[in-house]
């Protein structure tokens, strides 16, 4: 009798081990992980794109009002003209002093830029703005990835006997459903300046 109880709890334990319990437990998890990583990369385009759009704006507005206020000053001492009998006239000369200022105010903040930009940088920022852009649908991309492949291992591991069984008597789980595009997902998202 000891013997054929020690076999039973022999089997039992040998059942329960190769049941695939904890395997499909395992395997559910990574998919609930898998999921979580997409939505933490949907969120971080989110988060990302919006303040790149923003600052690459900001920077080309800034690069165009400097090179306006160097436009506008350069045409207003352009039309400031004095002839040789006003120059005695100190108004005319103050506003014609003003006028060089403004121009000289203007291209210092222009050299400014230059010494400390080299190139206007609207541009580097674009390329920088491309290249998140590309990263971030890449990181989207591989994240999909990951989580179809946690699903296709749980779903295989539900599927597959023994472990069919575990579940079909013990959990019942069902089958997670893979990664599919929405419908016009082929069109990649506007980006507005």
């Amino acid at each position: 009798m000891k013997i054929h109880t020690l076999l039973i709890l022999l089997g039992g334990v040998l059942f329960l081990s190769s049941c695939g319990y904890n395997t499909i437990q395992k395997n559910e998890e990574a998919v609930f992980s898998a999921w979580a990583d997409i939505e933490a990369t949907y969120q971080r385009r989110s988060d990302l794109i919006p303040n790149l759009v923003e600052t690459v704006k900001a920077y080309a507005a800034h690069e165009k009002e400097t090179l306006t206020e160097v436009t506008n000053a350069r045409a207003k001492v352009g039309q400031m003209n004095i002839s040789a009998d006003k120059l005695g006239d100190a108004a005319v000369l103050q506003q014609f002093q003003q006028a060089q200022g403004e121009l000289s105010g203007a291209l210092s903040r222009l050299l400014v830029v230059a010494e400390r930009y080299p190139d206007l940088k609207a541009s580097q920022n674009f390329r920088d703005l491309q290249h998140q852009l590309e990263g971030t649908e890449n990181r989207i991309n591989v994240a999909r990835q990951r989580y179809n492949k946690a699903v296709q291992i749980f779903n295989s591991s539900i599927r597959t006997f023994p472990n069919n069984l575990t579940n079909n008597f013990l959990l019942t789980l069902e089958r997670k459903e893979p990664f599919k595009a929405d419908a016009g997902a082929a069109t990649a998202p506007k980006v507005t300046f």
